[in-house]
């Protein structure tokens, strides 16, 4: 029986990284798991964290790679492989995005890659860049773009990391709302959010 979704979150692997911005994606897949009893246990084969779970009716694999995000594409086309995803519109990417105001979560299919490196990676591996979108929105750096990748892995803590997990919860929410009603409800119900 085929999987209905592939859910991808993308962050960094290590100590290092947890509790960056860069990070909330892999959070939100990490807390999808968690709300339906699933594990994710190391892939060496795909390079990747990965565990399943039932969502609803839908047969969901949950992947965070274990690659750097820059690398995302290599464990993301190996799973792609692996779990027979023919159609790109059956894999969900979970991202950090500077373009959305801290908080905000939206849910998008295809578009530009944004500068971020894991989407570009992706791309790049994929050939392609119409699979769905859970975008995380990290807001812009103070000082400007070229401050970018300081914002995104440095560590967060106090009211802004209580609003960033809040902001997982409201992604895994997404996530959930994909698998059991479809990418164009979770399009209409998450991006209608103030």
């Amino acid at each position: 029986m085929p999987w209905d979704l592939l859910v991808l979150g993308l962050g960094n692997p290590g100590d290092r990284y947890a509790g960056t911005r860069h990070n909330v994606g892999a959070d939100a897949v990490a807390e999808v798991a968690r709300r339906h009893g699933g594990r994710l246990k190391a892939d060496g084969k795909v390079n990747a964290l990965v565990g399943d779970v039932r969502i609803g009716s839908s047969r969901v694999v949950l992947a965070v790679p274990t690659t750097y995000m820059n690398d995302s594409g290599q464990s993301a086309v190996a799973l792609v492989r692996r779990y027979e995803v023919d159609d790109l519109s059956r894999l969900v990417v979970a991202h950090d995005e500077l373009d959305l105001e801290q908080g905000r979560v939206k849910v998008k299919v295809g578009g530009g890659l944004a500068g971020h490196n894991g989407l570009r990676s992706l791309d790049a591996h994929l050939h392609a860049a119409d699979f769905v979108r859970v975008r995380m929105g990290v807001g812009k750096p103070p000082g400007g773009p070229d401050r970018g990748a300081d914002w995104v892995l440095s560590k967060v803590r106090g009211r802004t990391r209580d609003e960033l997990d809040v902001m997982v919860g409201i992604a895994a929410d997404a996530i959930e709302l994909i698998a059991t009603d479809g990418v164009d409800a979770a399009m209409q119900r998450m991006n209608q959010r103030p």
